[in-house]
């Protein structure tokens, strides 16, 4: 079973327009100044419109914010362990990429933030994490920092209000976010997106700030 519905898809095309529109009228201008216009792959541009401060709890039940997770260049995901389909496929994907980049000399964190505290508690995020891949950060919270979290970063999800077993499934969105300390969103890749892909324009990315700085 797919793991977005209909109402996540179209939340999403709406979320994502949203963002588009509201930049829509200095994009012009903002492409001539911004360092990163050659690598974006979305007319969604960075400098604030997704992402933000949070309180989340790690794999080993400390009580962290963006700034002590976010210190490197980040790949995050919004999932949970028990996904069938999508999420593990997904990190998985992420996983490879940054051991692409980690061969070309490039040092990127992958993220991962449940949105099922439920079943996903810091102990069985850290087993699916250190599997996944040893530098994997895995992250909850509550459901109200939980859905503080994903407002920042314009996502949604669903969690059954009153599952009667734990084989429920939790519908979210699919995107994966490129954090940049110092300056936060940089793009976003989708499910489609191939390893090899993320893996060159995080690259990107990457040189331009190295170069504007």
């Amino acid at each position: 079973m797919a793991v977005s519905t209909k109402t996540i898809a179209v939340a999403a095309a709406g979320a994502i327009a949203i963002a588009s529109v509201a930049i829509y009228a200095v994009s012009s201008k903002r492409n001539q100044l911004d360092a990163f216009a050659n690598c974006r792959s979305s007319v969604v541009m960075g400098g604030g419109v997704i992402g933000g401060p949070f309180n989340l709890t790690d794999e080993n039940g400390r009580a962290v914010t963006d700034k002590d997770v976010l210190d490197k260049p980040s790949l995050v995901y919004f999932g949970y362990t028990f996904c069938p389909d999508v999420c593990p496929t997904d990190m998985a994907r992420n996983a490879e990429a940054v051991d692409v980049l980690e061969e070309q000399g490039y040092d990127v964190t992958p993220v991962f933030i449940s949105v099922d505290p439920r079943r996903d508690t810091p102990e069985v995020l850290k087993e699916w994490t250190n599997f996944m891949h040893p530098r994997m950060i895995g992250l909850t919270g509550t459901p109200d920092e939980l859905k503080s979290v994903a407002k920042e970063y314009r996502t949604i999800f669903q969690v059954p209000e009153n599952p009667t077993d734990d084989n429920y499934l939790v519908d979210h969105m699919t995107m994966t976010y490129l954090m940049l300390p110092g300056i936060g969103f940089a793009d976003v890749f989708n499910h489609e997106d191939s390893a090899d892909k993320v893996a060159e324009k995080t690259a990107c990315f990457l040189d331009a700030a190295q170069s504007a700085n």
